[in-house]
């Protein structure tokens, strides 16, 4: 055995003795800085960027279960940080009791301090780029790969990680400062066994914060709906976020009834499990937190998957049920291939077509109610404007050729195009006249309901009128206010093939005057001109559109004249949502990742500091089944409450959220919330795997 001379000995003895916090200490550290790096890097490159829209929710929801995840990842770290202080305590005390004094203690608890964390966020940023490599190009080789998915970073992203770092070496350096300025050395020797008990509330308090949750979910949810409504602003007041608060409040206390009291009633048999409850409780402060930061992540986790069954069912409803193959509109100045061309191209891949129909269609200015911004930018009020945006017009006679549909519009009002569901964004009811925007002609009107077809349904609102109405305000219009609509289906099974080819000829032959988006206002940007104003669409690159990308996400999403062919649309889906998919299934896998890594990590760390009373069960005489089940029923808690809470609170938010948008919920948000459930499902498995594997991995290294 070899003999201890000096102090610096003894340091180094003391060392090799604490390698196993060290290196829990560096893994916390690594993963913390590995998912923020691979997150932050994502978030940021200009291949995501490109594809979320700016102010979109999509993007909100991104940055948001960004912050969520990077509270969780600094509460992570700083619990990492703290379990390595509590256990360094006693080798500090050690040294001050043979008599080193701070000053001589100072350098070197500075230096592997700040060796520990610099190493581990430098070796986890730098790991994070490679974890996105992986999965991003795994995503690709696996599932689905076009050309909005090349993948390129912008390092800018480093800042983000770099902020990080300095974070976690500043809070280990404030730490050892703390620790090495206090004067007990007792207590110092001590503090790996002194206990973290929290207040202890009634049994009330678990109800009181599932409603907590749910009113907080409410409120601020609500209230900046409300507020619109009520106070007619624009930006609601950034302190309204504040009604959020409940939902944390009623996190808190649910986590902590579940330390305190637990789910199940032990009147009856009030001695069971309590070693397990007993050992929660008496570090009750730092289960509490990990608790909260176990749920917040899965809570995220669940918001980003949830995003994928509910856009791909909704457009694979779309599609199914789409009444014809191929429909499409067009300027009436553009050369687009007529039918004897479209028939040509049909016989290269041996198709026959049927139900070939078209017909005419304008364009005219609607006038109508919105919401026009005060003095202050904040307020608004509402005004009614004659040339307020574009509509597509049809005449009675147009729309029973092209729908098949019976239709008697009364002289003097229109009719409304809507969805079968009714539940479209772009709806007019106000009306009092039409324009034709080159006589400027007026046609005196009145709303006078809805007809129902989903093709016809679109960012522009689209009408129907009178036979001898429609003829009167049409006349004099130009082609370039005039269009065509044709629809027509194939007589037994589709070609990829011939769509694919039916779709660039399609696009190729429009000119650069049809180059622009969707949302492109032409009457808007005539008044607006007119008035002296800039059009805000001639000067915002929210969207460019250009014919030499007609097969990225952009174009087909906003292309003013995107034609619907629907086995193209249908095989190409994944494609075309991609990068959105993608962004938000790595989220999902993030935060799963982080949250799994935790549990297990609070586990280790329960089990671990209360060694000393498995030892002493043990010596006892307590049978090995006993143990196992006080191991089984502390694991059960960390991985069971946080799970159920953190994914049934996002499900029932969801469920709000889809209600909240038109007061229902459609059946294809049924279908979505019934894949949703699936998916919980298949996590909660997961998380059952993971839990057995950390029951299995704590017996064998407490000897049970």
């Amino acid at each position: 055995m070899n003999q201890i001379k000096n102090m610096k000995q003894m340091e180094e003895k003391l060392h090799r003795a604490d390698r196993k916090q060290s290196r829990l200490y560096l893994f916390c550290n690594f993963m913390a800085l590995m998912i923020i790096s691979a997150y932050s890097a994502l978030m940021l490159s200009p291949t995501v960027q490109r594809v979320f829209p700016k102010g979109g929710d999509s993007r909100k929801q991104m940055y948001m279960i960004f912050v969520m995840t990077l509270v969780g990842c600094v509460v992570f770290t700083i619990y990492a940080l703290g379990l390595f202080f509590r256990h360094k305590s006693g080798q500090l005390g050690i040294l001050m009791a043979l008599g080193a004094s701070r000053r001589r203690l100072a350098p070197g608890l500075f230096r592997e301090v700040i060796t520990l964390s610099g190493v581990s966020a430098i070796a986890g940023t730098a790991a994070g780029f490679p974890l996105v490599w992986m999965i991003w190009h795994g995503f690709r080789l696996l599932l689905v790969d076009s050309s909005d998915m090349i993948l390129t970073f912008d390092f800018r992203c480093l800042f983000i990680s770099l902020l990080f770092l300095l974070l976690v070496v500043g809070a280990a350096c404030l730490t050892a400062w703390r620790y090495l300025k206090r004067t007990n050395i007792m207590e110092v020797i001590r503090e790996e066994h002194i206990n973290e008990p929290v207040k202890e509330l009634g049994r009330w308090c678990g109800p009181v914060g599932m409603l907590l949750i749910l009113s907080g979910a409410v409120l601020g949810y609500g209230a900046p709906l409300a507020c619109t409504a009520w106070f007619c602003v624009y930006r609601v007041p950034e302190w309204v976020s504040v009604l959020y608060a409940p939902v944390f409040v009623g996190l808190y206390m649910v986590m902590l009834h579940t330390v305190v009291h637990g789910w199940k009633s032990h009147r009856k048999n009030p001695y069971k499990h309590i070693i397990s409850r007993s050992m929660m409780k008496f570090q009750g402060k730092q289960t509490v937190n990990n608790l909260l930061v176990i749920t917040l992540l899965i809570a995220g986790g669940c918001f980003a998957v949830f995003y994928l069954p509910t856009n791909g069912i909704s457009a694979m409803f779309r599609y199914a049920s789409q009444p014809y193959d191929y429909f499409y509109k067009y300027q009436a100045d553009q050369d687009v291939p007529d039918k004897e061309t479209v028939e040509a191209l049909g016989r290269k891949y041996a198709l026959t077509f049927q139900d070939w129909k078209e017909c005419d269609y304008v364009t005219l200015g609607i006038g109508g109610d919105h919401d026009v911004s005060e003095e202050d930018g904040i307020h608004f009020h509402t005004e009614y404007t004659p040339m307020l945006s574009e509509a597509k017009v049809l005449s009675e006679d147009a729309y029973r050729t092209l729908t098949g549909q019976e239709v008697d519009v009364v002289p003097g009002t229109y009719l409304h195009l809507e969805n079968q569901e009714e539940s479209s964004l772009y709806t007019n009811e106000s009306a009092r006249e039409f324009t034709n925007m080159v006589t400027r002609e007026q046609l005196d009107v009145q709303f006078a309901g809805y007809l129902h077809y989903d093709l016809l349904v679109e960012d522009i609102v689209c009408c129907v009128l009178d036979n001898e109405d429609y003829a009167r305000i049409s006349e004099g219009l130009t082609d370039d206010w005039r269009g065509h609509y044709v629809e027509f289906n194939v007589d037994g099974r589709d070609s990829y093939q011939f769509a694919n080819a039916f779709y660039h000829l399609f696009v190729s032959s429009f000119d650069e005057t049809c180059e622009r988006p969707g949302y492109y206002d032409r009457v808007q940007k005539i008044r607006e001109n007119e008035a002296g104003v800039e059009y805000w669409a001639d000067t915002d690159d929210f969207v460019i559109i250009s014919y030499e990308l007609a097969d990225s996400f952009m174009f087909r999403s906003f292309w003013v004249y995107q034609p619907n062919f629907r086995i193209l649309d249908q095989n190409d889906y994944l494609r075309n949502m991609s990068v959105m998919f993608m962004m938000f299934f790595f989220i999902f896998i993030v935060c799963m990742i982080t949250a799994l890594v935790v549990c297990y990590t609070r586990c280790q760390s329960i089990a671990l500091n209360n060694r000393y009373i498995f030892d002493d069960l043990q010596k006892l005489g307590a049978l090995p089944a006993f143990l196992d089940q006080e191991v089984r029923s502390q694991c059960s808690n960390v991985f069971k409450v946080p799970s159920l809470v953190g994914m049934s609170a996002m499900f029932l938010l969801f469920a709000m959220i889809l209600y909240a948008n038109d007061g229902r919920i459609l059946r294809t948000e049924w279908a979505a919330m019934g894949i949703c459930l699936g998916i919980m499902v298949l996590f909660g498995g997961v998380i059952y795997a993971v839990y057995r594997a950390s029951v299995k991995t704590i017996k064998r290294q407490l000897g049970v």
